[in-house]
């Protein structure tokens, strides 16, 4: 939420607006009872972890670049080096985490396969088909499951469905704002209104039911996190990277820097385009000192998502993140990253 002098607002996330059909996807029926649910955000310990029983011997990496975007870096990349770990990787470029892979199996760009676009922070619904044929001998991941699971030798339905089919699974066709169209049949000339009506009130509200159900908090709550390094380190997207998917490109060269409160770079002796050393317990990121007011006393920022390409010693921002959950939902703490900060 934001005010001025002038205005209030408030933003929410779209995801909810859609109505998906996860299960019709993810079919847990085909799951084993007793199978276990790994959180992601602890992937690089459970890959360190002798009592793990049974341990992770393999990776299918997809759709992610674990190395760059996981907090606690280092950790996760001794987990990746593991001589005993089989990789695979499936990406359209080689990422930073394909290089520790034993297989790296080309994916296709967007432009080459059929899908549904939920939007991230909007609420329109689009279906595209492809532009351009693969290229080489790129598949789209829906094709290379398909090809995976034939080798394996699963021939149920859910292993042959069509990406027309999975789109259909995807979305609830019955939804009244799809008008009675199905999804793998959406115009693709214009996106499709996935509006919802307000709350009851008619107003913004900030007590949830939902997560008073769920985790017993109905309202927001604060907890002091306990460190000995004074600064916080907040690490928002690039606009040229989308958090770390266009690194590849050449406007992703430049090292990211680090932006500082001239009040805080006075007290440490620090000025304006100096390499600066930023630390805590968990790593070391070298970053190019920018001093401005735009960041508030007590805060330094710096943009996430660059490759290891733009750092001197194999680290950036990411290695400074804890890897401890969040309260609600399991997620990573990226802003309770903490810092110190001193010449290089």
């Amino acid at each position: 939420m934001g005010s001025s002098a002038t205005r209030t607002g408030a933003a929410n996330g779209a995801g909810h607006v859609f109505p998906k059909t996860p299960a019709r996807l993810q079919r847990p029926d085909l799951v084993p009872p007793g199978t276990r649910t790994l959180n992601i955000v602890d992937v690089g310990r459970h890959l360190l972890d002798p009592a793990l029983s049974p341990p992770i011997k393999a990776l299918f990496v997809y759709n992610h670049n674990p190395l760059v975007v996981h907090p606690d870096q280092n950790r996760m990349r001794r987990g990746l080096a593991r001589e005993d770990l089989f990789v695979v990787g499936c990406d359209v470029v080689m990422t930073d985490s394909l290089a520790y892979a034993d297989v790296v199996l080309p994916a296709s760009s967007h432009f080459e396969y059929p899908d549904l676009y939920a939007a991230y922070g909007q609420q329109w619904l689009q279906r595209a088909e492809p532009v351009i044929e693969p290229v080489g001998e790129s598949l789209p991941n829906t094709e290379i499951f398909r090809k995976l699971a034939a080798r394996f030798g699963f021939t149920d339905s859910a292993f042959t469905a069509s990406d027309a089919d999975l789109m259909d699974d995807a979305i609830d066709p019955a939804d009244p704002r799809l008008g009675g169209v199905r999804p793998s049949q959406l115009p693709t000339d214009k996106a499709t209104a996935m509006t919802i009506g307000g709350e009851p009130s008619g107003k913004v509200e900030l007590a949830s039911g939902y997560l008073e159900t769920k985790y017993g908090q109905r309202l927001p709550s604060f907890r002091p996190y306990q460190t000995p390094y004074p600064l916080i380190l907040i690490t928002p997207a690039s606009d040229e990277r989308v958090t770390s998917t266009f690194g590849g490109l050449k406007t992703g060269d430049a090292t990211p820097p680090l932006e500082m409160h001239p009040d805080d770079a006075r007290a440490r002796g620090l000025e304006d385009g100096i390499m600066v050393r930023v630390w805590n317990e968990l790593g070391e990121v070298h970053l190019p000192l920018q001093v401005t007011d735009a960041i508030r006393p007590g805060v330094v920022c710096s943009l996430k998502g660059a490759w290891m390409r733009t750092s001197d010693n194999g680290q950036t921002v990411s290695a400074l993140a804890p890897g401890h959950h969040a309260d609600l939902c399991g997620g990573a703490c990226y802003n309770d990253t903490r810092v110190e900060v001193a010449a290089l």
